[in-house]
């Protein structure tokens, strides 16, 4: 990753974030945000599962779900494990801060 220094606002239910992102990743990181915005949305008008966090994780355990079942070799399905926990813990980190900003 070269250029680190660009910062890309999403928005994730109703929510802006400002993330880093190198210039030639930005249009990827927008898609991804728009999807992860409808999956957690979906989540939420279901009305079964409460709270943003709550909806993060279930979210997190679709997709992983989503990513687990359609890759086949075992060495995909590790790759894949290692890129969910490092988004797992942006995506701590990310509500950490959203937190001590008392955004919630």
């Amino acid at each position: 990753m070269s250029d680190t220094g660009n910062a890309v606002k999403i928005h994730i239910m109703d929510k802006e974030y400002l993330v880093a992102c190198p210039k030639e990743e930005q249009p990827a990181l927008i898609a991804s945000a728009r999807y992860l915005d409808e999956k957690m949305t979906d989540i939420r008008e279901s009305g079964k599962v409460v709270g943003i966090d709550r909806i993060a994780v279930m979210t997190a355990l679709n997709l992983a779900h989503e990513i687990v079942a359609s890759s086949g070799s075992e060495r995909e399905n590790e790759s894949c494990g290692e890129r969910i926990r490092q988004l797992n813990d942006r995506i701590g980190d990310a509500l950490e801060r959203y937190k001590l900003a008392g955004l919630n």
